[in-house]
């Protein structure tokens, strides 16, 4: 998956209802970009360069796994969502919106037709230096080399702001996971729940456990012959699975907020009810249960579900080449186990979420409904 950028968005109107236009822009931002980080006060500042009503001018920092160049794209178009026609050649002008990458990424210096970052013109403007200091003020400038801070304190414009009371919503601050210690995702093969994990630990700071399934020398050889390599296939994977978050659930890091992971150690005895014979699947149980007692069970236990058809789609376009040739049959039985299993367990919170029809990793309003719908077992702590 892309790793997210730290961008840095000027956000300014002096047009129509000024804070609800910033509030607007801000929703909008979070909604089609990515997590806003902070914000910064709202001020006021005279127009500058003609004559029109004051403006309300503020900063928000956005981590987004888009590029520059997509960020621009979106952030013109929330600029027309809102009514702001950018007219070549215009010159200074009233605006119910405007928004400017100031820094996008450390120490990047992006020069193209239709984009200049850091913004050529943000050191000479206190209406951009003041909020962007509430919220950035270390950040250093990678062509002058000096903080915000500084070149804060070096300008030479003589425009005045003043801080207003009402602050900005962070529409970021809707979605948290402060009721749970450790969530793991779960699904069928190419269900996305690696995808998930992932996406809400960069997210929201959590602890990331990712399965090391890719390292099991037995797996290509189980889809070339699932009777031959099953037993062994489904032995290593519990030794391997009960070493792995033995370890990472004992280890603590003080630096995050929880423990996301994309499997629980249950899935073992799920798959290897499908794998093995009515003999080798009681001897496995037993030692199963054995191993299993001593594991933390997880907070949340989110399962995702996709038809059949979407596993087929997601398989293939991954592209594992042991993977290509699995049969629905069989990928139609570990979606049974699982909600077999599911509909039995009292010792912690499940939430099935049907994802058939949602591609939460290209499109984000899909991935915000998902979140959404964790936060309602988040709110009332069952499901």
């Amino acid at each position: 998956m892309k790793h997210p950028i730290l961008f840095y968005i000027a956000l300014g109107s002096n047009k129509g209802d000024r804070f609800d236009n910033l509030q607007k822009a801000v929703n909008a931002i979070f909604e089609q970009l990515g997590m806003v980080r902070t914000i910064s006060k709202v001020y006021t500042s005279e127009a500058v360069g003609f004559e029109s009503d004051d403006f309300l001018n503020c900063c928000l920092e956005l981590e987004s796994i888009c590029t520059p160049q997509e960020v621009l794209n979106k952030l013109l178009e929330i600029e027309a969502s809102l009514g702001r026609m950018r007219t070549i050649g215009a010159g200074y002008e009233a605006r119910t919106i405007d928004l400017d990458i100031i820094f996008a990424g450390q120490d990047s210096i992006i020069q193209t037709e239709t984009l200049i970052v850091p913004h050529p013109e943000m050191h000479k403007r206190n209406f951009v230096l003041m909020p962007l200091n509430d919220i950035a003020s270390k950040i250093k400038h990678p062509k002058f080399i000096k903080d915000v801070a500084s070149l804060l304190h070096a300008s030479q414009d003589t425009c005045k702001l003043q801080s207003i009371s009402a602050r900005l919503k962070n529409p970021s601050e809707s979605f948290h996971f402060s009721n749970f210690n450790y969530i793991a995702i779960e699904g069928n093969i190419g269900a996305g729940k690696t995808s998930l994990a992932t996406m809400i630990s960069q997210d929201f700071n959590a602890k990331l456990i990712l399965e090391r399934f890719a390292d099991n020398p037995f797996l290509p050889k189980f889809y070339e012959d699932t009777q031959r390599y099953a037993f062994t296939l489904e032995m290593s994977f519990l030794a391997d699975r009960y070493q792995q978050i033995s370890d990472d659930l004992s280890q603590l890091d003080l630096f995050k907020d929880f423990i996301v992971s994309d499997y629980d150690v249950f899935k073992s005895l799920i798959f290897s009810k499908i794998t093995l014979n009515n003999d080798e699947f009681e001897l496995y149980r037993k030692l199963f249960y054995l191993m299993y007692k001593d594991i933390a069970k997880p907070d949340l236990y989110v399962y995702l579900y996709q038809n059949t058809e979407r596993l087929q789609q997601n398989i293939k376009k991954r592209g594992r080449d042991y993977e290509q040739n699995i049969a629905d049959d069989y990928l139609e039985k570990i979606n049974s186990g699982y909600l077999e299993f599911l509909k039995t367990q009292k010792d912690f919170n499940v939430k099935i979420i049907d994802v058939s029809n949602r591609d939460f990793v290209a499109n984000r309003a899909d991935y915000l409904w998902l979140l959404e719908e964790l936060m309602k077992v988040s709110a009332i702590g069952i499901y």
